[in-house]
């Protein structure tokens, strides 16, 4: 990749920290004013490079970086940086606690009306949406994990007393957010006759077969989901799937469902609020919670132990969910024997809108359960067909034409409607604008599990045209310099907006960095080819090693001990290495024949000679 992830992670934080310390004090909001979400993503911005990846921790403070040092030095000194973020963390969760100590996880400024002339009401600002649910999951683990590892550093009786406050109120805020997230999940059950029946047989049937066959069929691949859905006993959901002649959809609505009931829990979290969101999966706020559901099963998490007993067994009920949802979308995604329901972009939901966005959310979903199945390359191949087609349509990879409709996808973005959010003022939507860099994320996430070098370096060579066109979008002057998101920059028919950051398109930016990081500290890919070179050429040297340590006489052989050890080094190092990195093997053992070759070159002059 001509990306260098650690570079503009760096370049990312600084610009951050200038962005958000004005006349040094911590400034929270963006384009789009502060509210629970875009100040959880300002937050993770710095947060989950910090927990994910080792070259950029803050929590030993002897072991930061000196390049995190100069990049954060608005913060302080590695010594300061910590306590500085504790107080932020403290800010923003004093902020997102109501009075009655329930953590809020309203939208606030994020919801949109969709009539111009009337602003959203207040108790439509207050509403918790699943967007914030999922930020704060990750977040909080972030920070949890994070206290976990400074407060070992620290002696002062005042700050250990502080960590122990903030570490208090993150984990209540993570069980809050996980007992939503469950609360939020829903399951939708039609007649296949209906207008919503008759959608997901249009999409799935692409072989133009009779319509029993194919409602069988999608029965039969979705016995297993059906079998598990059935057995939810937390949280909402919980619907009768017995009767087979129905189908159905599984995901997240965009916030608590009507009707959901209450988690029983031990755990602090406050009033459970009752919900107004229809029981409808929506594919944004579905891929939106499969996101930071990860992270609750992720290593980090298990190895620090971030989860007590009691949000294990919501996180155990969550990871349920996510399973069956993965697996879901994947079997509807990839439905028949012939052409795929993904590959017939745009996606067409069950009421009947489509669009190239729910497309990429489909993908993002059969990308994630790719990840965990470690599918063939053949499987890999169509997938990393439909990322390709996608970044022409959304012109990214391809030229704009003037008042081109695609780029409205990048600005003002794709228009999610928030069907019941009308019980308490005008109608609502969701304004989604991260198209761009969800593609550049899954295609990184192919890349990462592709055994083909070909399609490796086609993917990563996709990647890097992305990844150009989302860095000509950051911010070149202003207030956030170095920061998203300008599309004019890119698409010239588009107006210049307001010179404030937007969190929402910079902590996406930030997370497909670490994942882009994530991917290079990896192994490279074994090529079966070069591998059975490298064994080949490796028994050729050392049989050749084994004569030449025959032929020379103990008197020569003295003078050449450096040359023959050099040898033996080198080609014990390629046996090392061999399964793992063959085409370094094939270097080592290079050399060493080379060299060996030298020697029986010098044996024959000097028989010649004599």
């Amino acid at each position: 990749m001509k990306l260098q992830p650690r570079q503009q992670l760096l370049e990312v934080w600084k610009a951050v920290s200038r962005a958000s310390l004005q006349e040094g004090r911590w400034t929270w909001g963006g384009r789009d004013g502060s509210n629970s979400i875009s100040d959880t993503e300002q937050l993770l911005c710095l947060m989950f490079p910090a927990s994910e990846l080792t070259g950029f921790k803050l929590d030993v403070p002897d072991e930061t970086a000196e390049d995190v040092l100069d990049a954060l030095g608005a913060l302080g000194d590695s010594v300061e940086i910590p306590k500085t973020l504790i107080k932020v963390i403290g800010e923003y969760l004093d902020v997102y606690t109501d009075d009655k100590g329930r953590p809020v996880f309203a939208g606030g400024t994020y919801f949109k009306s969709n009539d111009p002339a009337q602003e959203p009401t207040q108790e439509q600002q207050r509403l918790d949406v699943v967007d914030s649910f999922s930020m704060s999951v990750t977040l909080m683990l972030s920070i949890l994990g994070f206290l976990k590892v400074f407060r070992r550093s620290v002696r002062r009786e005042e700050l250990l007393k502080e960590i122990l406050d903030v570490e208090t109120r993150a984990a209540k805020r993570l069980s809050a957010a996980m007992v939503n997230l469950l609360r939020s999940f829903t399951i939708n059950v039609f007649d296949p006759g209906s207008a919503q029946g008759q959608a997901l047989i249009r999409s799935v049937n692409q072989e133009n077969l009779p319509e029993r066959r194919v409602v069988e069929e999608l029965q039969r691949q979705l016995t297993g989901v059906r079998a598990g859905l059935r057995d939810l006993t937390i949280g909402s959901g919980q619907v009768d799937l017995d009767n087979h002649n129905l189908i159905f959809e599984c995901g997240w609505s965009w916030g608590i469902v009507q009707d959901a009931p209450e988690v029983v829990t031990d755990l602090d979290v406050g009033p459970q609020p009752n919900g107004i969101a229809p029981n409808l999966p929506f594919l944004y706020f579905t891929v939106i919670a499969l996101t930071s559901i990860t992270d609750l099963f992720s290593e980090r998490t298990r190895v620090l132990g971030l989860l007590d007993d009691e949000q294990q067994q919501l996180a155990n009920a969550l990871q349920r969910r996510w399973d069956l949802t993965q697996a879901y979308w994947a079997r509807i995604a990839m439905f028949g024997r012939g052409r795929w329901p993904l590959e017939d972009i745009p996606w067409r939901t069950t009421d009947d809108v489509e669009s190239d966005y729910f497309s990429l959310l489909v993908t993002a979903m059969v990308v994630e359960n790719l990840l965990s199945t470690r599918a063939t390359d053949t499987v890999l191949s169509r997938v990393a067909g439909v990322l390709d087609e996608l970044a022409m349509r959304a012109r990214i990879t391809r030229r704009a034409t003037k008042d081109d409709p695609p780029v409205k996808m990048h600005s003002p973005g794709v228009v999610y409607q928030l069907d019941g959010s009308d019980a308490l003022g005008p109608p609502m939507h969701w304004l989604i604008s991260d198209f761009s860099i969800t593609l550049l994320k899954r295609t990184i996430g192919v890349a990462s599990i592709s055994r083909s070098t070909q399609m490796r370096e086609r993917l990563l060579s996709l990647a890097d045209e992305i990844w150009e066109h989302i860095s000509r979008r950051r911010y070149t002057e202003g207030p956030a310099r170095g920061l998203w998101d300008q599309p004019s920059r890119v698409f010239t028919d588009l107006k210049q907006v307001t010179e404030l950051p937007s969190w929402y398109f910079t902590e996406r930016a930030v997370e497909f960095l670490v994942s882009a990081a994530k991917t290079i500290e990896t192994q490279p890919i074994r090529s079966p080819l070069l591998a059975d070179i490298a064994n080949e050429m490796l028994s050729e040297a050392e049989h050749l090693y084994d004569q030449e340590q025959l032929i020379w006489v103990a008197g020569s052989r003295q003078a050449l001990q450096p040359k023959l050890r050099s040898i033996e080094a080198n080609l014990g190092r390629a046996r090392v290495i061999i399964r793992s990195r063959p085409g370094s093997a094939i270097a080592l053992v290079s050399e060493c024949l080379r060299d060996l070759e030298l020697l029986a070159l010098a044996r024959e002059n000097a028989t010649e000679g004599n």
